[in-house]
């Protein structure tokens, strides 16, 4: 699908590969489509991800010192927790409304990676994290194969320069 009408549509070749993200543009437009719809009540969809992840990691959850004793039923309440919830969703917002300008995204990347450094949160973390999502992306917003392609390759854009900038006196 090269031709004239495709290259107006997209705004260029659809399949020309960003070199600073590794993304074409119908990657981003996929994961911007879905992100949309897994963003539509983000509390919600960000307290379901943080409850997958501290079941299928429980470790995970002595990083959050707020809700460390809680159980899972009162953690909507918790309003640290809530913060930190929407500051997740936020910033998952931020960098997928963003990649079509890549550079900014790995400035964000970067700064998360020092912030999550900070914390010795480490490579293995992340990459719980990433299983949860595909896991609940795959459950909940039951996307195709092609979608979650688009996805895994924008969260190893991501990942390559949160990692640039994790620090952790822990081994990786």
């Amino acid at each position: 699908m090269g031709g004239l009408l495709s290259q107006l549509w997209w705004g260029g070749d659809p399949d020309a590969v960003n070199p600073v993200s590794g993304l074409t543009r119908r990657d981003v437009y996929a994961v911007q489509k879905s992100w949309a719809v897994a963003n539509a009540n983000p509390v919600a969809t960000g307290t379901e991800l943080l409850r997958r992840l501290f079941r299928a990691h429980p470790e995970t959850k002595e990083f959050f010192k707020m809700i460390r004793n809680l159980p899972e039923e009162e953690f909507p309440q918790n309003h640290q927790f809530k913060a930190h919830v929407i500051n997740l969703m936020s910033s998952i917002t931020l960098a997928v409304n963003n990649l079509n300008q890549p550079e900014v995204v790995v400035a964000m990347m970067n700064k998360l990676g020092e912030s999550h450094g900070r914390r010795q949160i480490q490579e293995k973390h992340f990459d719980d994290l990433k299983g949860v999502i595909v896991k609940m992306f795959i459950e909940v917003l039951k996307l195709d194969d092609k979608t979650l392609g688009s996805w895994g390759k924008t969260v190893e854009f991501w990942y390559k320069h949160i990692f640039e900038t994790l620090k952790s006196d822990e081994p990786r």
